[in-house]
């Protein structure tokens, strides 16, 4: 199975969470028919990924004026740095979705590089019309200690899964917080569809790791919101095991 099988990529797809949001985007986008990608948040500078980036306040008419030859298309609002765009405003991204008849696929919120995390107060940024919602973790945090050092915001991980800055970062951990309405289903659409994706795949113990994850997501998943797991190794452009309820 391939990604663009795996993961949801029909309509507004927002990526959140840590460990392979950015790949996963340029993954998808290479691989589905005039994908646009963009964000509601800030994001590293992404032209070798796509065809062209528009960078326009209001990015409907970018898109009206776009040819074949510009998917994928990036659109963002503004250079920020020499290394990163800003993102829209959500209710933007909801107008573009909706002037768009392909995928728009958009980075939802930060994570400063680490492979774990749990959102901040004002995040995700997630437009009301999203189609799906895809939180991402890393394999490769388990067993690391929960510090900044490998996870973005530890004491909000903390208080979500119930641990303890410092303690072992555990599949329990990282499932609790991917299948938390506080972490990974966190500002969710009702009628959205929730997929979780556990990136870094990479050898067997990742994936008795990945299996472990999904075991836990689903064990914490009291209102039955996931509606899939995914292991993947996303920067080689492989699924490993689609895994459900």
């Amino acid at each position: 199975m391939t990604p663009e099988d795996a993961l949801p990529t029909d309509g507004l797809v927002c990526v959140v969470g840590a460990g392979g949001k950015k790949t996963t985007l340029y993954t998808l986008a290479s691989r589905l028919d005039r994908a646009v990608v963009t964000a509601t948040v800030r994001i590293p500078i992404f032209d070798e990924h796509v065809a062209r980036v528009a960078v326009t306040p209001d990015p409907v008419p970018a898109l009206t004026d776009a040819s074949p030859d510009d998917y994928p298309l990036g659109l963002v609002p503004e250079r920020e740095r020499d290394d990163r765009y800003l993102g829209y405003d959500p209710g933007i991204v909801d107008d573009l979705a909706a002037a768009h008849d392909g995928p728009v696929l958009v980075k939802a919120d930060g994570a400063r590089m680490r492979e774990f995390k749990a959102p901040a107060d004002r995040e995700p940024q997630i437009p009301q019309s999203a189609d799906a919602v895809v939180p991402i973790a890393s394999a490769h945090v388990v067993g690391a200690p929960l510090t900044d050092e490998r996870v973005h915001r530890p004491e909000r991980v903390a208080a979500v899964a119930n641990v303890d800055v410092g303690d072992e970062v555990t599949a329990e951990t990282v499932g609790r917080v991917l299948a938390s309405p506080a972490g990974g289903l966190k500002d969710v659409p009702a009628d959205a569809e929730a997929v979780a994706l556990v990136n870094k795949v990479d050898d067997e113990a990742d994936e008795s790791v990945g299996r472990a994850i999904a075991a836990a997501a689903f064990d914490a998943d009291g209102a039955e919101r996931l509606d899939r797991v995914v292991l993947a190794a996303m920067g080689e452009g492989r699924v490993v095991e689609v895994i459900e309820p």
